[in-house]
């Protein structure tokens, strides 16, 4: 099969690898189509965190969907046909190279993670293959790409305690930050304020934002705070810079709540309470993305999230052509960017 490796730093090489191997609990799954991660996958790609590269060369790529082609002999919960959110591909059995999540390749493996529930197997074998999830088999594969980042986000959001009547501050206007926004305001949120780039405006008004900043305007900080002098419930930095954690400060709430999700500037930051104008808590929760599925699902058929806000539905770059994608969108010409995996 064909997969996209980082093997240097700066571009993908997509080349001929190793079908995956499947055990007992594990579907085959054929990779339809994958969606380009701004925040993660050109971070890893440019070199700009490591954290979460096992060993180079790697498979990468963590929002693709596959359907299942053949199933291992213990699979219960998965059959021929399902499509699956979060299949990537595995590293090499002889260690030529690794998987980081595997997205972007013709062939992936998932797994059926509650069979191995119920059969007593250590969580530690099947807990991270839980973003494994059924799609009804109706929904069209394309749009299901933003699954990953809706599900990530509609947890985080939640377990921050997002109540209905909040005021929302997002800062950042890329996918991630899109994407709190909309739960914002499917969640009831009585005001959803964005601060980001002013070319984002008019897609920020469709995914459900109510004030939108721009983020180069000067004093923005203290323009926001003007707009909104009592300060928000909850303030995303979908970031990760020193810059947009003390605007974050700056614009929380007495009693409010502030989460860092962004990583652009991750392990180089402080959050100085000082910068802060009221007495505040850091969330640290975390997020599990099984823990929303069905949620998203039910968004998703109700048309309360719409893919086409963050997708170009209608161009896909094929595999061979991940780097164009990739290229579209550091360029923003769209906000995230279509590869089609095979020709499934």
């Amino acid at each position: 099969m064909k997969a996209a490796l980082l093997e240097q730093l700066g571009s993908l090489t997509v080349r001929e690898v190793a079908d995956p191997e499947v055990g007992p609990y594990g579907a085959l799954c054929q990779m339809l189509y994958g969606a380009t991660c701004t925040g993660t996958d050109l971070h890893l790609i440019e070199g700009r965190v490591d954290w979460a590269i096992t060993a180079a060369p790697t498979i990468i790529g963590h929002e693709s969907i596959g359907r299942v082609i053949d199933v291992g002999n213990k699979v219960r919960n998965l059959k021929v046909g399902d499509m699956v959110t979060r299949v990537g591909a595995p590293p090499a059995a002889d260690g030529s190279y690794s998987s980081t999540w595997g997205g972007f390749a013709e062939l992936g493996v998932a797994c059926d993670h509650w069979a191995m529930k119920e059969d007593g197997v250590a969580e530690d074998q099947w807990s991270g293959a839980t973003v494994n999830q059924i799609i009804p088999a109706e929904f069209d594969p394309r749009a299901c790409t933003m699954m990953t980042t809706w599900r990530e986000t509609l947890s985080y959001i939640t377990r921050m305690g997002l109540a209905t009547g909040n005021r929302v501050l997002i800062l950042g206007s890329g996918g991630v930050g899109l994407a709190f926004a909309a739960h914002a305001a499917n969640l009831g949120a009585v005001r959803v304020a964005m601060c980001g780039s002013a070319a984002r405006k008019e897609v920020a008004k469709r995914a459900g934002v109510t004030d939108f900043y721009d983020y180069k305007a000067d004093g923005v900080g203290w323009i926001i705070a003007s707009m909104c002098p009592e300060g928000f419930d909850i303030v995303i930095d979908a970031v990760g810079s020193q810059e947009t954690i003390d605007l974050a400060l700056f614009n929380v709430m007495q009693g409010g709540s502030v989460g860092i999700y962004g990583i652009d500037e991750m392990g180089k930051t402080t959050v100085d309470p000082d910068k802060a104008r009221a007495e505040f808590t850091e969330f640290d929760g975390g997020y599990d993305e099984a823990e929303t599925h069905e949620r998203v699902v039910g968004f998703m058929q109700t048309g309360k999230l719409d893919a086409g806000i963050w997708l170009d539905l209608d161009t896909t770059y094929p595999l061979d052509e991940i780097n164009a994608a990739f290229d579209a969108v550091r360029n923003r010409q769209c906000v995230k960017a279509l590869v089609k995996l095979s020709d499934g």
